[in-house]
């Protein structure tokens, strides 16, 4: 733990400059920063309604930014958790529905199943395209996206989808496939708010990636290939395994969103539900220093951001919400600049000890 403090502390003068730099462009624009930031974080943690839609936005957010994270242990970015999470999400909905006669007992572990197994497949195919034909993951996953994203919509438009409705979205999931909301176990917290017991899974999924990565042989071979593939393979690691794995796993977690979207909110797929969660989890994976306890502090900081954005646009004379994605976009452009800082710093006790 005292390394990933260490290992936070960047990330946290990142977060610190980022609303400076964006208390300024209030400041420009006509508004008091002090007021504003009141509103955006005041809001977010306000009780209930604030906390509780702050965890709720937070929940894809973490499996999001852990699905980012294997894949960057492994030496590999997967751009394509927004897509593994859309086909995850419609496979969730499609057992609901064609199973909605089951009891809980057998429909509620079905579609987990169906999520984390669709989302693994659809990872695994830009993993093997890597691993056995060199093909690039970013191009892979990218084009990934686009075919899963127009493949859930065609079939939720000419298959599943109540001809009476207006909205592109499938019918309803059976009620076997619900999954309980916190405020039918937390006293005074309404269960009007879609805070579901998927928070709860996204923690203990941080706690077996963890696991996982720090404590087993496939977690120890997996971060020896992203470290070096070369010296992995001279040690006898399959280097073409860790990769099918690595995308495979982030593919699941990434599919775990569905679970949330679909068991515990909507109760159906809704079609373009995604507020760039897939994309998001990369910032999410960056500003938590690939840790899972580091991506559980970036998703609620993010996801704060996210929740407050909205009183911020509705209650601020000026400002609107986009203060948020410019926040996002400055926080991640001073992670990506740590090796510069550092570098700048190197250099300058370099000539402090010359001299």
């Amino acid at each position: 733990m005292p390394k990933l403090a260490h290992d936070l502390i960047f990330p946290l003068i990142a977060v610190i400059a980022a609303f400076i730099v964006g208390g300024i462009l209030i400041l420009l624009v006509g508004d008091n920063p002090i007021d504003a930031y009141r509103l955006l974080l005041g809001s977010a943690l306000s009780w209930p309604d604030g906390i509780g839609y702050t965890f709720f936005h937070a929940t894809p957010l973490i499996f999001t930014g852990l699905a980012v994270l294997v894949g960057f242990r492994c030496g590999l970015f997967n751009i394509g958790a927004e897509g593994q999470l859309y086909i995850a999400a419609f496979a969730t909905a499609w057992a609901g529905i064609t199973f909605a006669n089951l009891s809980a007992w057998f429909l509620i572990p079905l579609c987990f199943l169906a999520a984390i197994l669709t989302g693994a497949l659809w990872g695994a195919i830009p993993g093997a395209l890597k691993a056995f034909f060199g093909s690039h993951e970013v191009i892979n996953t990218i084009m990934l996206n686009f075919i899963a994203i127009a493949l859930v919509s065609y079939f939720t438009q000419y298959h599943y989808r109540d001809p009476r409705d207006p909205i592109m979205e499938t019918v309803v999931i059976g009620d076997g496939a619900h999954i309980p909301r916190m405020g039918q176990f937390i006293p005074g917290f309404p269960e009007r708010i879609p805070l579901n017991i998927a928070f709860l899974l996204a923690l203990l999924c941080c706690l077996l990636v963890y696991l996982f990565l720090w404590r087993t042989k496939w977690g120890y071979e997996i971060r020896a290939t992203g470290s070096s593939p070369t010296a992995a393979e001279y040690g006898g690691i399959s280097i073409k395994k860790q990769i099918v794995l690595a995308m495979a796993v982030s593919g699941a977690l990434a599919g775990m969103v569905g679970i949330n979207e679909v068991l515990g909110y909507r109760y159906r797929y809704y079609d373009g539900f995604s507020d760039n969660y897939g994309y998001t989890g990369i910032a999410v994976a960056l500003l938590g220093r690939n840790h899972p306890v580091g991506v559980i502090i970036a998703a609620l900081l993010f996801a704060m951001l996210q929740h407050g954005g909205i009183y911020v646009d509705g209650f601020s004379e000026h400002i609107t919400k986009d203060i948020v994605q410019v926040l996002q976009g400055v926080i991640i452009l001073f992670v990506a600049a740590e090796a510069f800082f550092k570098w700048s710093v190197g250099r300058l006790d370099f000539r402090r000890v010359r001299a």
